[in-house]
């Protein structure tokens, strides 16, 4: 099992759940650190010079693992389920962008926020708009060798697609083998009762894990239960990746070393 942590550009969002910013030195640090690898956290593909990426990969042998796009949604506001089709237009060419770079950097795209808000419409209304855009896009994925993965995020940040077990019904309903769930166990503290029992049972739908305790912080620095996760995945047989989505506090180079230190043992294991 491998973990990498999440980074950003310098001209992200205050709110970016990321340890460290400005692609080049976040890299490094995560090199020095040992982390195997970073997640991208974009708003667009745009943001990456791939020759100065590569050339960063090669020099630190870490890989890309997936493109996060929770600043899609931060930034523009975009989302699947909008009512407007010019939107849901354009939302569509960013994830196609995203998942162009990943074809190169990553092999996964995630899916957070962007799905989109439960409107007056209803969740059925909801529900078909978003389905029809993540199958066109997985479908598109697939020709490119990606894969998508669908994040369950908490009641207080949207009201669509909250739970893990709510994110595995709806793609046992949409049946489609391209998309995955991406568990965050923060996500998962505030919506599922027992988080690693949860990951246990629903492991053929998961594809990739976000790592962080119950206050957002560094692993270690809560009261998430990570030994009864990781046991539950070893139980799973889970060899994907984990990424590390925390706040940089007290600061960002101790947040990240408490993270890669707390949990390599569990990851040795």
């Amino acid at each position: 099992m491998k973990l990498s942590i999440a980074i950003t550009s310098e001209h992200a969002l205050p709110s970016a759940f990321v340890v460290f910013r400005g692609f080049e030195e976040s890299i490094l640090q995560a090199a020095a650190l040992g982390y195997d690898g970073v997640e991208l956290a974009l708003k667009n593909a745009g943001e990456i010079n791939r020759k100065e990426l590569q050339a960063l990969l090669n020099k630190t042998r870490l890989r890309v693992c997936c493109i996060s796009t929770g600043q899609v949604y931060a930034e523009t506001g975009l989302m699947f389920t909008d009512v407007d089709r010019w939107k849901r237009a354009e939302v569509r060419k960013i994830f196609k962008g995203m998942i162009d770079l990943a074809a190169d950097f990553g092999q996964f795209v995630n899916i957070g926020r962007a799905r989109g808000q439960i409107d007056e419409e209803g969740v059925d209304a909801a529900e078909e708009r978003f389905v029809e855009i993540i199958c066109e896009l997985a479908d598109y994925a697939v020709t490119k060798e990606v894969g998508l993965l669908l994040e369950p995020v908490n009641r207080y940040e949207i009201n669509f697609i909250n739970s893990v077990e709510e994110g595995a019904r709806l793609l046992k309903k949409i049946n489609h083998p391209n998309i995955k769930l991406m568990p965050d166990v923060f996500h998962m503290n505030i919506e599922d009762v027992k988080i690693g029992a949860e990951l246990l049972r629903h492991i053929n739908y998961i594809g990739y894990i976000h790592l962080a305790d119950s206050n957002r912080l560094a692993p270690g620095w809560g009261h998430t239960d990570f030994e009864d996760i990781f046991n539950h995945l070893e139980t799973a047989g889970y060899k994907g990746w984990f990424s590390v989505e925390i706040l940089p506090k007290p600061e960002p180079r101790i947040a990240a070393k408490q993270a890669i230190e707390f949990l390599r043992p569990f990851l040795k294991k």
